[in-house]
């Protein structure tokens, strides 16, 4: 038996060839959801929109795996970057088995009756016009390539509503459905999505807002009280999960919701 065939085996395993699209690669969650594919045995394409720097080295990190790894840059809320960016994933990789949707803005903490038209606009054109984008994309590839799965980066708050937070839970809230839509529409074609809700992760906004003071030792003292698990949670933890519902550990699994959140809402 050549290596070949044998790492083909290792990778089968747990996916089935081709890479996992990761789009908020160059994130702090997405980078460790990257990552996770990466070590559990899939290739990777990364997908971001400005931080070019931040996005290769990621793609450093999980070169250094062993697995291959592709870059793509492309603005979510067009369609038409949205589908070069896949493209280009698919010619790189001969498949796209996973897409993983963790793109998204810093979004800024208000209450509801202090939103602008341009910060509901804005949240809800990334996060959901943009998921769409993504999911109208891939399905295709999908249903001629034997299936897949989508996995969506979602929010704790989706079942208990977090003060403030609105701007990134409400557009997730509209993810969340369409998960349940592609689930029941589209498991004919093998096709699975399934949802994490993200709790609080010590890494992207929750650390840009801790340094802005926003996130203020009381804040987390007030939210600490709420948890199960005193501690807040990593990439890696939001990496597993989706790992998890990607990979043939999950292959019976769709339409579902799991939260990652140290027990936010218990």
């Amino acid at each position: 038996m050549s290596g070949q065939q044998q790492k083909g085996e290792i990778m089968d395993a747990n996916f089935p060839a081709g890479a996992a699209i990761v789009f908020g690669g160059s994130g702090g969650i997405g980078r460790g959801v990257a990552l996770e594919f990466a070590r559990e045995g899939s290739d990777v394409a990364l997908v971001y929109r400005s931080k070019r720097d931040v996005a290769e080295a990621v793609a450093a990190e999980i070169g250094a795996t062993g697995r291959k790894v592709s870059l793509h840059q492309a603005d979510v809320r067009e369609r038409a970057q949205v589908q070069a960016a896949f493209s280009e994933a698919v010619a790189g990789h001969g498949r796209v088995h996973t897409v993983v949707w963790g793109a998204g803005p810093v979004v800024p903490q208000v209450a509801i009756a202090d939103w602008t038209a341009d910060m509901f606009r804005a949240s809800m054109e990334i996060e959901a016009f943009g998921f769409n984008n993504a999911v109208h994309t891939a399905l295709p590839h999908m249903r001629v390539s034997g299936g897949g799965s989508f996995v969506h980066l979602g929010s704790a708050g989706h079942d208990w509503w977090p003060k403030l937070d609105g701007l990134s839970v409400a557009p997730k809230a509209c993810n969340e459905a369409l998960i349940k839509g592609i689930a029941k529409e589209e498991g004919v074609h093998e096709i699975r999505a399934n949802s994490i809700l993200v709790g609080v992760i010590d890494a992207g906004q929750f650390q840009i807002g801790k340094a802005a003071g926003t996130f203020s030792p009381e804040w987390e003292t007030a939210v600490k009280a709420m948890l199960p698990l005193k501690r807040w949670g990593t990439p890696k933890d939001i990496g597993q999960a989706a790992v998890f519902f990607a990979s043939s550990r999950g292959n019976y699994i769709t339409g579902q919701t799991i939260s990652v959140g140290g027990g936010f809402g218990v």
